[in-house]
């Protein structure tokens, strides 16, 4: 790969041993996928996780001396506090954990947003960017909403990408690979958010393959939420890390404009039927549950006030938890919605991850409810049995204490 004068510098060390380290990481990825040189980027997002291999990758990068170029969100970790107070005693094991690597990305130079869509804020790329971005929903939706250009990146990559404020030239970066080569016929009636999650979730079980799809027949724009549910099903299901739908995404106003004048090399149909196939293989039979979970990704003020309003003068029968931003709490309780959740026993828990082992386990083995294909994918390994369903449905069921048909 060719370098320049900098980078060759950077590689050899002459600005420590830890921007060595994450340019030899980056050089090393870019000679795998044949990319001709670096590129800059200007902005990052790390999927911090407070789990041992990532606790151990930052701090090994700041004994080095890395500190970074562009500073990175990050993910969410945990509410140490809140859980504390209102779930359980959070073990010293997970809290010492959750401690260093909060400290860490603090000393590295990241940007402790603790949020898993910075998309949608505080981290906002705009058309033709070349950035950083790791985190399942993240890199669809910047990708193929925003029309920003990010590769999937791993925690340990966007870190390294943070630090040398380079990335290798190849993937998604360049032209030729943001066409469509797959066509999705959606004949499906797709209207909800919840919709979305069960097409992304979908067009994996009809195609295994990570090339870019368009999706045709989608006849109404989507919500910022439907976007980011989508790419978050695609991503986690199949690794599609850019999708396009016709009319709607920015880089395919038409058909031919998304497959850049080529050919489908293979055209998928997507009916009512295949959304009720995934629909029963997917959301679970009826019945009692231990709670009710939401905010895989992180919830918008617009999911917190639907909540709301189905939960105003009611309470539930099982603990309702809501993940967002801190930034998304304040303003729902400037907006009302967070006493009224709260007043019907739920709770609205700040940066904060369904995926961080040490703060859920009371409800390991048990039975709960959710919106979200993702948030029961993270709990398979954890031997928890979640009911999917829409949203309104959920929070239904956690009034009831019970899944009905």
């Amino acid at each position: 790969m060719d370098l320049t004068r900098h980078e060759k510098e950077m590689l050899d060390g002459k600005y420590g041993k830890g921007t060595a380290m994450a340019m030899k990481i980056q050089v090393a990825i870019g000679e795998t996928f044949d990319a001709e040189r670096m590129v800059d980027i200007t902005r990052a997002h790390v999927a911090l996780s407070a789990q041992d291999a990532d606790l151990w990758f930052v701090e090994k990068l700041l004994t080095q001396g890395a500190f970074c170029k562009v500073s990175p969100t990050v993910n969410p970790s945990i509410d140490l506090d809140y859980l504390n107070g209102h779930l359980c005693e959070i073990p010293k094991a997970g809290v010492d954990i959750v401690t260093a690597t909060n400290e860490a990305y603090k000393k590295i130079g990241a940007t402790l947003t603790f949020n898993c869509t910075p998309y949608l804020s505080q981290n906002v790329p705009v058309f033709g960017e070349i950035i950083a971005f790791s985190e399942s929903s993240a890199t669809p939706y910047v990708n193929s909403v925003i029309g920003a250009r990010s590769n999937r990146e791993s925690s340990q990559s966007a870190l390294c990408a943070a630090v040398t404020g380079k990335v290798p030239l190849y993937g998604l970066l360049l032209d030729k690979n943001r066409k469509a080569e797959i066509q999705v016929k959606v004949e499906a009636d797709i209207q909800s958010d919840f919709d979305y999650q069960l097409l992304g979730w979908c067009y994996p079980e009809k195609y295994k393959g990570l090339e870019v799809p368009v999706f045709s027949g989608i006849k109404k724009r989507p919500t910022p939420e439907s976007y980011m549910n989508f790419g978050a099903q695609l991503n986690t299901s199949g690794a599609i890390s850019m999708y396009h739908i016709q009319g709607f995404t920015p880089e395919a106003p038409t058909l031919e404009e998304a497959f850049g004048g080529n050919s489908a090399k293979k055209t998928i149909t997507i009916t009512d039927e295949d959304i009720d196939k995934v629909r029963k293989k997917l959301c679970g039979e009826p019945g009692k549950i231990d709670f009710a979970m939401f905010g895989c990704p992180h919830f918008t003020i617009s999911q917190v006030k639907a909540v709301a309003e189905i939960l105003d003068g009611k309470k539930t029968a099982v603990p309702l938890w809501i993940l967002t931003s801190s930034s998304t709490k304040e303003l729902a309780g400037r907006m009302g919605f967070l006493d009224i959740i709260q007043r019907a026993g739920g709770h609205i828990i700040p940066n904060t991850c369904i995926d961080v082992p040490p703060c859920w386990y009371p409800y390991y083995g048990k039975a709960g409810v959710t919106d979200s294909p993702k948030c029961a994918y993270y709990y398979e390994i954890r031997k928890t049995n979640f009911i999917i369903r829409p949203l309104k449905e959920s929070v239904e069921a956690a009034i009831r204490g019970e899944v009905i048909e």
